[in-house]
């Protein structure tokens, strides 16, 4: 096998699935987008952690489409993958539940946030309304984002203890 591949299979594996992800029907708002990027930045080594995520959002858009505010998306899928470098460090099943929490509740402040400032009125009841009018949409991003971490993190950790002694244990 190339030995860029090897070298960068997860990276080429997270960009892939997260394409696959967003361009393929799927319950809206059930998307493993958030999981990838944080585990992401915390898996992925050196500039990796962060431009992989990115990378996975400018593709996936150029192919379903550019939108207004997808700066401000990008942006929030970049704040997940610093937090997981952040937590790089402690890497456990507690941590990565917090993390997903964290993730989808960076997302969901930041995008709506920014949906405020350009689809509502510019006062306390008008951000009030925006957050509100989110919460349905919010739910399944909560619960996509905990179950796919979770999932991905014990099939990765798996993966590397199986591993042990491999060609593979170098790569990973």
């Amino acid at each position: 096998m190339n030995i860029f591949i090897m070298k960068h299979m997860l990276a080429l594996v997270i960009i892939s699935f997260g394409i696959l992800s967003r361009v393929a029907v799927h319950i809206p708002n059930f998307s493993p987008v958030l999981s990838l990027a944080f585990l992401g930045g915390m898996y992925l080594k050196g500039r990796q952690a962060v431009w992989v995520p990115l990378a996975l959002m400018v593709v996936s858009d150029a192919i379903i489409g550019f939108y207004p505010l997808m700066w401000v998306t990008w942006g929030s899928i970049l704040m997940i993958s610093v937090l997981g470098i952040w937590l790089k460090e402690r890497k456990s099943l507690a941590t990565v539940l917090g993390g997903s929490v964290l993730s989808a509740l960076i997302f969901f402040v930041v995008t709506n946030f920014a949906s405020w400032l350009t689809l509502y009125p510019h006062t306390m009841g008008g951000l009030q309304q925006c957050y509100i009018l989110a919460i349905p949409f919010f739910r399944s991003t909560f619960a996509s984002t905990i179950v796919y971490s979770l999932v991905f993190y014990v099939a990765y950790e798996w993966v590397v203890s199986r591993a042990k002694g491999t060609t593979l244990a170098h790569l990973v």
